[in-house]
């Protein structure tokens, strides 16, 4: 841990890059923020944060940017306007979810204006972004860490550093692993929601009859009483995002030649709940895509074990 205090902008406060800023001032920083729709971000006044008019006005004097933006297109953009207002040697971090092929882009943009290039997307959702206990992984020259390892203290519980250069992309390629297994196993929880209601089957049986075994997860758990419970919004991590993410991995695998069904019937099933109206919601809204249309009641919730 560190106590140095520095001036960091966050360009992009969605769900994460939100909860990423306030942990940031929370931790004594002066948070300077933009976002492309300034009514998201103005609620982090409250919290002490700067609210900028621009990229540009939001990365000027910062001692560090932090991007956590849509997509790849949208942090390029974004930080075309924003590099010129860096001094050189201002480490950018980048944590937004992009895929490999827009790494390397990325990376040439930093070079081009002389700033020091961190691949850093981060593992976790709502819940421990706000608490400032995310899973940072993380590639970038090792002379560089301490000028942002208050950034990644405030925003991150561990981070796991996985090469030296950043636009190499090995902290992206770790995360679309990951990615991979959590939009199977949400996919996988909706599926079986749907299955046991089109079966007559109480999804309470189902859970009795794995709970305790190897077949048992929590997070399967998790995203079953998320639908069971209607409890959907705010979204820890949105269906759009989460297609989007889908998209990502699908393209990298096909590029190095490997077949991944699961990621495409992900896709495919994410991309089916947006739009039936659910991009919005938690991912596990893609429960509704087992159905046609919006139809598809959620099944009966959990009982309510009294007191």
């Amino acid at each position: 841990m560190t106590d140095r205090r520095l001036t960091v902008s966050v360009l992009g406060t969605g769900i994460m890059g939100a909860a990423m800023a306030r942990s940031l001032a929370r931790s004594g920083h002066t948070v300077r923020v933009w976002n492309r729709t300034r009514a998201k971000a103005e609620p982090l006044a409250a919290d002490g944060v700067h609210i900028a008019d621009g990229p540009a006005d939001a990365a000027e004097g910062s001692d560090a940017v932090l991007t956590m933006l849509h997509d790849g297109p949208a942090v390029l953009g974004v930080m075309r306007e924003a590099a010129p207002a860096l001094r050189p040697g201002t480490p950018w971090v980048q944590s937004t979810t992009v895929g490999i092929d827009a790494i390397g882009e990325l990376g040439a943009l930093a070079r081009a204006h002389e700033l020091v290039f961190f691949d850093a997307p981060v593992l976790g959702t709502r819940q421990p972004a706000e608490a400032g206990r995310l899973k940072v992984l993380a590639a970038g020259p090792t002379g560089s860490r301490a000028a942002v390892a208050p950034v990644l203290d405030a925003v991150g519980a561990l981070t796991v550093w996985t090469g030296e250069d950043g636009s190499e992309g090995s902290a992206t390629r770790l995360k679309l692993v990951v990615n991979s297994w959590i939009l199977t196993a949400t996919n996988a929880a909706g599926e079986v929601l749907a299955l046991s209601q089109a079966l007559g089957v109480d999804p309470d049986t189902f859970f009795d009859v794995i709970a305790g075994g190897h077949l048992d997860l929590g997070y399967l758990r998790l995203k079953a009483e998320l639908v069971r419970d209607g409890r959907l919004s705010p979204a820890s991590f949105a269906v759009a995002t989460a297609a989007k993410d889908a998209r990502l991995i699908a393209e990298a695998a096909r590029r190095y030649g490997v077949r991944l069904d699961l990621v495409d019937a992900d896709a495919a099933r994410l991309e089916r709940a947006a739009a039936q109206g659910h991009g919005d919601e938690d991912m596990a809204a893609a429960y509704y895509a087992s159905f046609d249309g919006q139809g598809g009641a959620a099944p009966a919730a959990r009982p309510d074990p009294g007191p």
